[in-house]
């Protein structure tokens, strides 16, 4: 696989082995400011194939994340930050980024129907040992970053925005922060409550202490998108319960926008200064 085009910054890919998940591409965005006398914050991004070059990715969108970081950074509404876009793994992509904890919420009856249409079985808690025990060691052995929660952030969108919420329950002492967009509560089926309520479930006994740590939800209305209001609305109510406020939590609505990597390429600037802002 070819490098993908940047208008920005430079890419160093690595091809990461993993004792835990099958081997797959991981590129490394790099602002043209690296490096610098200061450290630098780092954001772990799921579905990293999508974030940079259209021309690589069979829809022909992309997150467009060496722009909107690029020019960020020159505006100086960011901290030092550089970018990890760990790459899916195509087919087992639902069976990666399916919280898996939060299945045990599930009635016999749904987990079964659930078990048929996950054939590679659940590999969430895999990808996040991956990522945490591997990947993060790697980045922070041969990068000028921060290594502390503070400092390290995930995020995705749709299945990648659930297990970015999945990653910073887990993980707490590792991300500081997580960003959902297009947070994909709906799981497999579009018709089936009990999945988001096994998502809701799971999060109720696991949300990260409010002190110290930042979460960042959004959702469309349009597409795919047009499922995911009601649920969001629900998290948003457990937010509350847990003492979350504006300083450390926030929900946006965006009337119109559909599911897409364009949606999200427009509205990428919110959750980055939310998380990452000076």
């Amino acid at each position: 696989m070819d490098l993908p085009d940047i208008s920005a910054g430079k890419i160093v890919r690595i091809n990461m082995p993993s004792q835990f998940v099958d081997k797959r591409p991981v590129d490394v965005w790099l602002p043209d400011s690296y490096p610098s006398e200061e450290k630098y914050s780092v954001i772990y991004m799921n579905d990293g194939g999508s974030l940079f070059d259209s021309s690589k990715i069979w829809v022909n969108q992309e997150w467009k994340i060496d722009e909107n970081v690029s020019d960020l950074l020159k505006k100086e509404k960011l901290k030092n930050t550089i970018v990890i876009g760990i790459h899916n793994n195509g087919m087992k992509r639902a069976s990666e980024y399916l919280p898996e904890k939060a299945l045990a919420f599930l009635p016999d009856s749904t987990k079964q129907l659930l078990d048929s249409l996950i054939p590679k079985g659940y590999l969430a808690d895999n990808y996040l040992k991956f990522v945490v025990t591997e990947l993060k060691p790697f980045i922070d052995s041969n990068f000028e970053v921060y290594t502390d929660s503070k400092h390290t952030f995930i995020m995705g969108s749709s299945m990648g925005g659930l297990i970015s919420m999945y990653a910073i329950c887990e993980y707490p002492t590792v991300f500081g922060g997580a960003a959902c967009l297009s947070t994909h509560w709906i799981g497999i089926f579009k018709n089936n409550k009990e999945i988001p309520a096994a998502f809701l479930s799971y999060m109720s006994n696991n949300i990260p202490n409010p002190i110290n740590h930042k979460i960042y939800f959004d959702t469309g209305d349009q597409g795919l998108d047009a499922f995911y209001p009601p649920y969001q609305r629900e998290v948003d109510k457990l937010m509350q319960l847990a003492h979350f406020d504006s300083k450390n939590w926030i929900t946006l609505y965006f009337e119109g926008e559909d599911h897409s990597k364009t949606a999200w390429s427009k509205r990428i600037d919110k959750p980055l200064i939310f998380l990452l802002g000076k």
